[in-house]
């Protein structure tokens, strides 16, 4: 009960700092809370990496995952200037691969050590970066509203239900803690919160809102997954310390970073 009412703390702190920076600030301050996120997240997932053993370069790694999301703003702000994005991430392989080829010692670890670097901007920078598209939307605020909401409201769900009714494991070899019974209640839960607000924030009908709601649950709950299959072959309980019993940085964003991207490409497509 008292990791349950940490928990309720930090996001009653959370959400509404949450809400006055997609609503009220200006583009440029949420693009650097985006890249700030970034940059916490992209610098815990290469100390995971290094406690498994890998060699990284995780100053170089978080400098360039941190410029993604300033990249793509750029971009977005100064439309002249076009192909920042594609052009940051063939110049960051490049080095990636320059930074090997300089390395003194022998070691066999290059082609890990690339890898993981590489990956980190994809999985961490450019998924969640995908906020920043959505802020130059029309209506970019409700939408982004809307996806955390669902998508976090399946993880407080999850938690919820797992908590007073789980009983049988879901993956056990990934994540013991997670169980059948809270997935399901997270995806309801993540469905009444779509069908409630869905209409107001997005158009979207209630039947539109809910199977929408029940597809970012789902994902979102893949997403948790991914980071604890990553935190456990890394061998740590938490990416990082600075939530109460939440975790740090890519704890905290690790749901959304797949549900962004899916559902930025589901909306350009309406």
């Amino acid at each position: 009960m008292d990791k349950l009412i940490r928990r309720t703390l930090v996001s009653c702190i959370l959400i509404p700092l949450v809400g006055a920076i997609v609503y009220l600030s200006p583009q440029w301050l949420f693009c650097a809370v985006v890249a700030t996120f970034v940059g916490f997240g992209q610098f815990e997932f290469f100390k995971m990496v290094e406690h498994r053993g890998v060699f990284v370069y995780k100053y170089f790694g978080t400098v360039v995952g941190t410029l993604v999301p300033l990249v793509i703003y750029l971009g977005y702000a100064f439309p002249d200037v076009t192909d920042l994005e594609p052009l940051l991430i063939i110049l960051a392989s490049l080095f990636v691969f320059v930074l090997q080829l300089i390395r003194k010692d022998n070691n066999k670890d290059h082609l890990v050590s690339m890898a993981v670097t590489l990956f980190s901007m994809f999985y961490i920078s450019w998924f969640f970066s995908f906020l920043i598209k959505f802020r130059f939307l029309a209506n970019g605020a409700n939408l982004i509203t809307f996806l955390i909401m669902v998508t976090k409201g399946a993880d407080i769900g999850a938690y919820l239900g797992g908590s007073y009714f789980g009983k049988n494991e879901l993956i056990p070899r990934i994540s013991p803690k997670k169980t059948k019974e809270g997935t399901l209640s997270g995806i309801i839960f993540s469905m009444m919160l779509a069908m409630l607000f869905g209409p107001f924030l997005t158009g979207f009908g209630m039947i539109h809102a809910a199977v929408i709601g029940a597809v970012l649950a789902v994902i979102g709950q893949v997403g948790d997954l991914a980071e604890s299959l990553i935190k456990r072959d890394c061998g740590v309980k938490d990416s990082g310390g600075y939530f109460a019993d939440i975790g740090g940085v890519l704890d905290l964003i690790d749901s959304l970073l797949f549900t962004v991207p899916v559902f930025y490409l589901y909306i350009k497509t309406l």
